[in-house]
C-alpha cells in the first residue's frame, strides 16, 4: 500500500493504495464518487471516462500511480449543480434512456467542446469513438453536442 495524493474535482485527497490500482476503483471505492461508472474494464466501453488535465481518458486503465500532478475530473466535478452547458443540452435532446453510459459520454462530449467549440461531424465522430450506448441514442448524442453553443 502506497499514500498516493490526487487532485479530484479541485480538492487534494489522499488515498492509501497499492499504487497498481485503477483510478476507476479509487474513484468509486476510496472517494466514493459513483458517478464514474464500471463498464467492460477494458478501456472499451467508454463508461468510466474522466478527464485528466483536461483529456477524456477510460479511468479503468489509468493506475492511480500516474495520475501524479494531473488533476481529475468526475461527472461529479463537471458542474456544481449538474448544469454544465453538455448537461443542459443532453436534456434538452433527450438523450438518456437508462442512463448508465451518459456519465462518459458527457465527459467525453464536454472534452471535445473545450478543445473544439465548434467540432464537425468527423470530429464527433472520431471523439466520442468508443463510448457505447446501449440504448442506441447516437443520433441524439450528436444532435445534443452540436447544439451545446445555442445553449452553453
Amino acid at each position: 500500500m502506497a499514500t498516493i495524493n490526487l487532485t479530484v474535482n479541485g480538492k487534494s485527497r489522499s488515498v492509501d493504495v497499492d499504487a497498481d490500482t485503477p483510478l476507476l476503483w479509487v474513484l468509486r471505492d476510496q472517494l466514493q464518487l459513483v458517478g464514474t461508472k464500471y463498464g467492460c474494464g477494458i478501456g472499451s466501453c467508454g463508461a468510466c471516462t474522466v478527464h485528466v488535465d483536461g483529456l477524456a481518458m477510460r479511468s479503468c486503465q489509468l493506475r492511480v500511480e500516474q495520475i501524479g500532478e494531473q488533476k481529475v475530473t468526475t461527472i461529479v466535478g463537471l458542474s456544481e449543480h449538474g448544469d454544465h452547458p453538455v448537461q443542459r443540452a443532453w436534456l434538452a435532446h433527450d438523450v438518456p434512456q437508462c442512463g448508465y453510459c451518459q456519465a462518459g459520454q458527457i465527459m467525453s462530449a464536454s472534452s471535445l467542446l473545450e478543445n473544439a467549440p465548434h467540432p464537425s461531424d468527423a470530429e464527433i465522430d472520431a471523439a466520442m469513438n468508443g463510448n457505447i450506448c446501449r440504448c442506441g441514442t447516437y443520433t441524439r448524442i450528436k444532435a445534443a453536442i452540436k447544439s451545446v453553443n445555442a445553449v452553453g
